[in-house]
């Protein structure tokens, strides 16, 4: 199908000597380089940048050309799809591999949060959400959210002793991840008690079960099976999936995850595989309630029964099913346009062996979940070392 060939990701955090600009650029010269390329080799550019207010610049494709001159009339599109925008442009690069139209796609994913203020954050956030059923929802996305696992706690039970764990996993696994913006292991008991530092955000929700706001870009090289052969290292797709499903969380069963299921069902069948035959997992935890939820639809446990699976520790590191070794949206932070693009570059650092700290020991199958909006835009990947 196609592989990864090289890669870059940035720190992520709050970078106020950066812009979007000199993140992009930044990246994109060193994925280029990584993968043992020149600019003018590169035959077509996807860029992830979801904005939606965040950055002035708003026709931000052209960039990526900033990286240097030999980019300069290479085609070069920009994709959105909320939560979800880098998966969306790593497929999108897929796509113009599989169709023949270029053998060489440099993608990039980025985005700058914290520079701007507070209230704007939550109101840009929210443009992800149903806004005719969601546009007043107090605690902005993070009341999404909270709405959610409200009704999972009133259907089965108070999860709170599973969601600190969850979120004392992927805070204790991001110590060791030099990209992630927070490098600090909080412990179960902080996570799981209301305090001054960790007050309550949204329902049952509190500051240790939201992701952060963050700066950040990372980027990949694609190429298509042959020219991957050629190259120094090199990670394959072994199957993709993309599942939309409807805005409107009136119109679902929210506590399902649907979209998530049927995305995983496809992405498994296609690289004819199940989910004990993957030795971790990249998951979308925008909140700790939706790595949760997301162990039921990938299939590692029954509907209701995620909190067996972080309680009995199948999903920490040396678990039977690692999930989020590099600390998650949880301790790396998600620039939201960045984030698809960092699961990528992560998941090819772990297949190639060169994940450092985070790194899963024998890792040869990585499975990727990245969402957009509330389990709305369901992007799976299954990834494997080509060489």
């Amino acid at each position: 199908m196609a592989a990864i060939i090289g890669w870059a990701h940035l720190p992520f955090g709050k970078l106020a000597d950066e812009t979007v600009e000199t993140l992009i650029t930044k990246v994109a010269t060193d994925a280029i380089a990584d993968a043992g390329l020149h600019p003018e080799d590169i035959d077509e550019i996807v860029l992830g940048h979801f904005n939606a207010g965040f950055s002035a610049q708003d026709f931000t494709a052209s960039l990526v050309l900033q990286a240097s001159d030999k980019l300069r009339f290479k085609p070069t599109t920009r994709v959105e799809n909320a939560c979800a925008t880098g998966s969306a442009a790593v497929h999108q690069g897929v796509k113009a591999i599989a169709a023949g139209s270029a053998k060489k796609v440099l993608v990039v994913g980025v985005e700058q949060m914290t520079t701007t203020p507070g209230p704007e954050i939550g109101k840009n956030l929210l443009k992800a959400s149903y806004l005719p059923e969601d546009g007043d929802t107090p605690g902005g996305f993070a009341g999404v959210f909270g709405k959610i696992a409200g009704m999972y706690f009133q259907k089965y039970g108070d999860q709170s002793e599973a969601l600190a764990h969850i979120a004392a996993k992927n805070h204790k696994n991001g110590v060791d991840n030099p990209y992630a913006q927070m490098r600090k292991d909080l412990g179960v008991e902080f996570c799981l008690n209301e305090s001054e530092k960790n007050p309550f955000v949204a329902g049952p929700l509190k500051r240790t079960d939201c992701s952060l706001v963050s700066d950040g870009a990372a980027a990949l090289v694609i190429t298509d099976t042959e020219t991957a052969l050629g190259a120094n290292k090199a990670v394959a797709f072994r199957s993709m999936a993309h599942v939309q499903d409807f805005l409107p969380m009136s119109k679902r069963d929210i506590l399902k995850f649907e979209g998530c299921a049927e995305g995983w069902r496809q992405a498994l069948e296609r690289a004819g595989i199940t989910i004990e035959d993957l030795d971790f997992v990249e998951t979308h935890d925008c909140f700790t309630i939706a790595e949760l939820i997301e162990y039921e639809a990938m299939g590692l446990v029954p509907e209701g029964q995620g909190a067996t699976a972080i309680l009995e520790g199948w999903t920490q590191k040396g678990g039977k099913l690692p999930v989020n070794p590099s600390g998650g949206l949880k301790a790396k932070g998600h620039p939201i346009g960045a984030t698809g693009v960092s699961m990528h570059a992560l998941t090819a650092m772990q297949l190639t062996g060169s994940a450092g700290g985070i790194q899963v020991e024998g890792a040869e199958l990585g499975g990727i979940f990245n969402m957009g909006g509330a389990a709305v835009a369901n992007y799976v990947s299954v990834m494997q070392r080509l060489k």
